[in-house]
């Protein structure tokens, strides 16, 4: 049965629209416009509480019921467990797609958010203090993304959704003013995750 998306073209939109294509799941897009406060209507509340995109609806969930899963990370995950791909069984070998994925979830994504925000601000002294420091941290980030990656082809050591969940944000790099040719190794990682198809249909897969 097909997956209701619920999204926007966002970073965290995309994550889910990458991670369906590349497991193969039949998914419908539902667009919340969240330049309209679409994320505000009842209906979408019912399925995320928080008022935030992305959320998806599995009318063939767990024992063939239906059910909703908000917030992208728990998307990503519950989508790994329901088809058994890009998330090792193994114990161990879990643990690194776990770091990878809370390493974005908790900074890799809410420090370019602060940047993306302050780049927005006409006002130059308000911008001033807040651009020098998320955009310091979030170059931090990359270098720490560019260490891992020199010593891994994936982050996680084989693709997997952190993968997925870290794209979505360095796809935005031009828009927080990052220039990948600063960190190579990043670079050669995104240059591999743009050159699969799946990845290609899920970034250009209409969202807005």
């Amino acid at each position: 049965m097909t997956i209701q998306l619920y999204a926007f073209d966002t970073p965290n939109g995309r994550k889910i629209s990458v991670a369906l294509e590349e497991m193969g799941l039949a998914y419908e897009v539902h667009v919340v416009n969240i330049t309209r406060d679409d994320q505000f209507q009842p209906d979408f509340l019912k399925i995320s509480p928080n008022n935030k995109i992305p959320a998806i609806i599995d009318p063939d969930g767990p024992a063939h019921t239906s059910v909703s899963v908000f917030e992208s990370g728990a998307i990503l995950l519950y989508l790994a467990e329901k088809t058994g791909k890009f998330l090792p069984q193994d114990p161990v070998r879990r643990i690194p797609v776990y770091e990878w994925l809370m390493f974005q979830m908790g900074g890799f994504g809410p420090i370019p958010g602060q940047v993306h925000h302050f780049l927005g601000l006409t006002n130059e002294d308000d911008q001033r203090y807040g651009l020098k420091r998320y955009m310091a941290e979030n170059r931090r980030l990359y270098k720490v993304m560019n260490e891992r990656l020199a010593t891994h082809e994936f982050f996680a050591n084989e693709l997997s959704i952190a993968d997925f969940a870290i794209l979505g944000w360095v796809w935005r790099h031009p828009r927080h003013q990052v220039d990948l040719n600063d960190f190579p190794n990043v670079k050669r990682w995104y240059d591999l995750m743009l050159s699969r198809p799946a990845v290609q249909r899920g970034l250009q897969v209409a969202l807005k």
